[in-house]
């Protein structure tokens, strides 16, 4: 009898594959429309487990308490200003269609009051690169070079994401992968399917290791691993593309 493969293990979820949340003091979002406004403190900056960025502890003149990614440069006890009128300075959480084209954003709302969606990895940003005023959109460049239109009465963050240099160092040891790993609810170390036993996965057993075939996409749960429903694979799949396209 073979074994379950780790995709139906993640698929029905459990213990070991449960995000531990219980960890955060809580969600990183902006709070309703209505009852953000003013001008706000900065109590504190802290470390989230689980998230990549540092995440900045706000609380407002009317005693609103949210949490937001913590922008580069900012500092416990900066005032930031937020809403209609703010200027466009590092760290205030200003109207998209306030904002001048060319400013650097991160947490910004697809569509007003839904807290924020795009840009909040460490290290990140989004550019303003034009408004649609007549349409209430705001044309924004994401970190993945992809452009998007998104609500021009949303609200995004002024400045780029603290925390961009954590990729720049290298993990050196395996017990360090596994900590991460633990925190961010990863299962590690994962082991390819080509190196297991038959009986625990699709692609395993034989004499010797070769590329995996395609699965088609009807296969089962227990089969659906690899190429799935792939019509090109492949070095020589590659080149003809390019060719097409030249």
């Amino acid at each position: 009898m073979g074994k379950r493969i780790l995709v139906q293990r993640r698929g029905r979820g459990g213990s070991q594959f449960r995000s531990p949340s219980w960890k955060r003091d809580g969600p990183v979002r902006y709070p309703p429309l209505e009852a953000l406004s003013g001008r706000g403190y900065v109590v504190d900056i802290m470390h989230e487990p689980g998230l990549n960025a540092p995440v900045a502890r706000i609380e407002t003149e009317n005693g609103v308490e949210f949490l937001n990614y913590a922008a580069e440069g900012l500092y416990v006890g900066q005032v930031i200003e937020i809403g209609r009128g703010a200027p466009p300075k590092t760290g205030n959480i200003m109207i998209l269609g306030e904002i001048p084209e060319g400013t650097m954003i991160f947490n910004v709302e697809k569509r007003a009051g839904d807290g924020g969606k795009f840009a909040r990895s460490g290290g990140t940003y989004a550019v303003v690169v034009g408004q649609k005023p007549e349409e209430n959109k705001t044309i924004i460049r994401l970190p993945s070079g992809r452009t998007v239109e998104v609500d021009s009465r949303g609200r995004a963050t002024v400045g780029i994401v603290a925390g961009g240099g954590r990729i720049e160092k290298p993990f050196l040891k395996a017990g360090k992968k596994y900590h991460r790993a633990r925190a961010k609810a990863w299962k590690y170390p994962t082991v390819r399917g080509k190196a297991m036993s038959p009986y625990a996965h699709p692609h395993g057993g034989g004499s010797h290791q070769k590329g995996g075939t395609p699965v088609p996409r009807t296969a089962p749960p227990g089969q659906k691993v690899g190429f799935i429903g792939s019509k090109c694979t492949g070095r020589g799949c590659v080149r003809a593309r390019a060719q097409q396209k030249q």
